[in-house]
């Protein structure tokens, strides 16, 4: 039996102005044909309703408790109702919807932890909206990090982008490019490697992962002609990672790494920054790419694009990714515990 047999998924609301309401009620509708495992949605019920009936979709809403949303799921979609009141239009995001947004990630997670929930999926937030709020984390990731660090030490996130075709680290994530060189360490590229070659190993089930990565400058430095970083900081990484018994390759130029006969030599490839690792998976995989969080004590997932206020309202967007991202964090948290 998997965890999700008897316990739901998570899904948080994400920013209600955004595209994850719509997401959420075309993936409870498209369920059955796509096989999704049992969800329920963190949010207002009242609000989700409303939005529901604006697109004129039949999709009942059920307030429920966590232990109840696995029996409705087949009938009804689920909702563990927050305490703060959603009010949103469309397009058109407000920071006073902060305070719901944060509720819906803290309680999934904590339900998550007690055992109530098999692994939480998010939809996505706009940043922006909560640093005008108040909010003081850099991103998503790092504020589900210190929502696991239980007073404790803070567990270090690391960001995968997962697609059947391609799996993509970046090393150092939210950060201008210009500031790459200076936050790129060996020690920063050993510790990424060590917790990506762990959760293949103990939650996507690679006994023995291929790591690949690649070299921060073009041509991976050329021999150092073309700057000293991927010879004086990612090879000694790379030496460091071998010494560990985690098969590694690399500094690879990245520019011949991600067509398919190179794809097939490695299950994961670490980038050096952020573009580097989304480029390549956003042109092989826009649809179906997953973001996974690594490095945490529960099971993460969430679709690997934005809020698109852009679209929002409009019907347009498609369900795909937050489908791909719940039948991914089923298949983790069924072999996942916490460590």
């Amino acid at each position: 039996m998997t965890a999700t047999a008897s316990r739901p998924l998570l899904l948080t609301q994400g920013d209600p102005a955004g595209i994850g309401p719509e997401l959420t009620l075309k993936a409870w509708l498209q369920r059955k044909e796509a096989r999704l495992p049992p969800f329920a949605i963190l949010t207002d019920p009242v609000f989700l309703t409303r939005v529901a009936e604006t697109f004129g979709w039949d999709v009942p809403i059920q307030s429920v408790a966590p232990e109840e949303a696995v029996s409705v799921f087949d009938t009804a979609l689920p909702v563990i109702p927050l305490l703060a009141n959603v009010s949103a239009n469309s397009g058109k995001p407000d920071p006073s919807n902060a305070r719901s947004i944060i509720e819906s990630i803290e309680t999934a997670v904590t339900l998550v932890r007690n055992g109530a929930g098999a692994a939480v999926v998010t939809n996505p937030i706009a940043k922006h909206v909560l640093y005008q709020a108040g909010f003081t984390h850099p991103g998503h990731t790092e504020f589900l990090a210190s929502l696991a660090s239980d007073g404790g030490d803070t567990p270090h996130p690391v960001m995968m982008l997962w697609s059947e075709t391609l799996a993509v680290v970046p090393v150092t994530v939210h950060i201008p490019l210009a500031s790459v060189p200076m936050a790129l360490t060996t020690d920063l590229i050993v510790r990424t490697g060590r917790i990506v070659a762990r959760d293949l190993r103990s939650r996507f089930g690679i006994a023995h992962p291929r790591l690949a990565l690649a070299g921060l400058n073009p041509h991976a430095g050329e021999n150092g002609t073309m700057g000293r970083e991927d010879d004086d900081i990612v090879a000694p990484a790379i030496a460091a990672l071998r010494a560990e018994g985690i098969e590694a390759t690399g500094p690879l130029p990245a520019d011949t790494m991600f067509h398919a006969r190179a794809r097939s030599r490695y299950d994961a490839a670490l980038a050096m920054y952020h573009d580097q690792a989304l480029i390549p998976i956003k042109t092989i995989a826009f649809d179906d790419a997953v973001n996974v969080t690594l490095g945490l004590p529960f099971v993460r997932t969430s679709p690997d694009h934005g809020t698109a206020f852009d679209i929002a309202g409009k019907g347009l967007a498609r369900p795909d990714s937050l489908m791909a991202a719940l039948g991914l964090a089923a298949h983790l948290s069924a072999g996942a515990h916490e460590r």
